[in-house]
């Protein structure tokens, strides 16, 4: 099977011409090994070949929905039995994993053949995918920037053609993002819609999700409805699912739609023309097909609210490394620089601070009910500029002497509560300060990839739904598919 002919195919194209016969199964997998090959030296999408499994796995035959279709899963949460899981961490560098994960399982039941775990920093904590384990994922459209994070490993490998969609998640706009900054579709489910099993009840207080990255919708549709056939009976709660299918969900004509829009950004930080003029040429596009588009946003303290975001994420992080020292002997050296910090600071919140900043969660849930109340949907830019260049966010030198020094007196918790140290968490959240709002209260959001720079890097625009949103979401992005095809452009690599 030639390149060309393999990259003209989407997801569903190639499970349909496996099950006509018109392909056998190992074909569409060699050319993904092959463009793997090809590419993966200058991009450093994939941490984790696994050739040898998937190979095995289309010899002895598979079956199901997307059979034969290859498929790269994140080094993150989607534990493959028997195979590395290590997060982005040398702290996990000889962790094996003992079973499938839930969403994983769904995967390989549907017949995707899986062939390598893709890039992501250290337990996804960082909208770049910098790793000091495994090193910088560069972006396709141009090798000196970023695919963003944290699913960007499988968001480069997607856009440079090795395979038409793969494993991503979610906890802050880790599919959002790293589709915006390739030229590609991410849907992020909303809360409780996929399973975290079995190693999770849910991620986050809910506020990660397991997902995918595409190049086309009814990828995408054709994944959630695969994703959401698993049952997973040890779950916290079952989320009601549509009656109808995804995938056909999403051929269907959204409506008229009533679409809010801001290019502000909720901490007050500066926005790149490239990116208000992502969500106006969006806006426009809408009008033309006939939806109502007006200027309007959710009343939100947004610097409050990443303030109580970057709270918990911090605590994330200090559960995370304490569970990884307890069960695996690691030594601190282990962590990088800014886990460590990120996780000191947290390990001196009080307990009724950390309560009191997740109850406000619920006030920033309620004023985007009250927004969906008069919209359907929320659009905004997912970035506040273009791709940040590789290197952009990592911390200068004098903080990174400040912070060791802090950590090793043990004064990460008092340097946490200084004007330079709030300073900077701002900073690393001001290139993406869009795309918490919806992790933060569960509801499914997109990024869509309607515009490109004048430097030629893609940058893709945010829709946030309401609760149970996601079929207005697809069948929106379908009609824009169609409006404004994207699948096709292909990235000068």
């Amino acid at each position: 099977m030639e390149y060309a002919e393999y990259r003209s195919l989407d997801a569903v194209g190639i499970a349909e011409l496996v099950a006509k016969g018109e392909l056998a199964p190992d074909e569409p997998l060699n050319a993904a090994i092959a463009r793997a090959e090809e590419v993966n030296g200058r991009l450093n999408a994939i941490v984790h070949p696994m050739h040898d499994l998937a190979r095995e796995r289309a010899r002895a035959g598979v079956s199901g929905p997307l059979a034969g279709v290859p498929f790269l899963i994140k080094d993150l949460t989607q534990d493959y039995a028997g195979t590395p899981t290590t997060g982005g961490s040398r702290a996990l560098r000889g962790h094996v994993a003992a079973e499938h994960s839930v969403v994983v399982r769904s995967w390989l039941d549907a017949g995707l053949l899986v062939f390598g775990k893709t890039n992501t920093p250290e337990f996804g904590t960082k909208s770049v995918t910098e790793p000091e384990a495994h090193g910088p994922t560069r972006n396709p459209w141009n090798l000196a920037h970023t695919p963003g994070g944290s699913s960007g490993g499988s968001a480069a490998a997607v856009a440079a053609g090795v395979v038409p969609a793969a494993g991503a998640s979610d906890g802050g706009g880790s599919i959002r993002i790293p589709a915006a900054c390739c030229g590609l579709f991410g849907l992020k489910p909303g809360r409780g819609l996929l399973s975290c099993g079995p190693g999770y009840a849910e991620y986050f207080h809910g506020a990660a999700t397991e997902g995918v990255i595409t190049r086309t919708v009814r990828d995408s549709a054709a994944l959630l409805d695969v994703m959401t056939a698993i049952d997973d009976p040890g779950g916290p709660y079952r989320t009601a699912k549509p009656d109808t299918p995804y995938a056909e969900l999403a051929r269907r004509e959204p409506g008229r739609l009533r679409i809010g829009f801001t290019s502000r950004s909720p901490l007050g930080t500066p926005v790149d023309a490239e990116a208000v003029t992502a969500v106006e040429s969006a806006a426009a596009l809408l009008t033309e097909l006939g939806h109502d588009v007006e200027p309007a946003e959710p009343e939100i303290d947004g610097v409050r609210m990443a303030q109580d975001f970057l709270m918990m994420w911090g605590a994330e992080a200090a559960a995370t490394v304490a569970r990884i020292r307890r069960e695996g002997g690691a030594r601190p050296r282990d962590f990088e620089l800014d886990t460590r910090l990120l996780a000191g600071a947290a390990r001196s919140v009080r307990a009724e601070a950390y309560l009191t900043a997740l109850e406000r969660w619920n006030g920033y849930t309620r004023a985007l009910a009250a927004f969906h109340a008069r919209y359907d949907l929320l659009l905004t830019p997912v970035l506040s500029g273009p791709p940040l260049p590789v290197g952009a966010l990592d911390t200068p030198l004098p903080l990174r002497l400040v912070g060791e020094i802090t950590l090793r007196l043990g004064l990460a918790g008092h340097a946490a509560k200084t004007p330079m140290w709030q300073k900077q968490l701002i900073a690393n959240l001001a290139p993406v300060p869009f795309t918490q709002l919806a992790n933060i209260t569960g509801r499914p959001a997109m990024s869509v990839p309607l515009h490109t720079t004048t430097s030629g890097l893609p940058l893709g625009v945010q829709f946030v739904a309401g609760l149970g949103g996601e079929p207005t979401l697809l069948a929106l992005a379908a009609q824009l598919e169609a409006a404004r095809p994207w699948a096709d452009a292909e990235p000068p690599l």
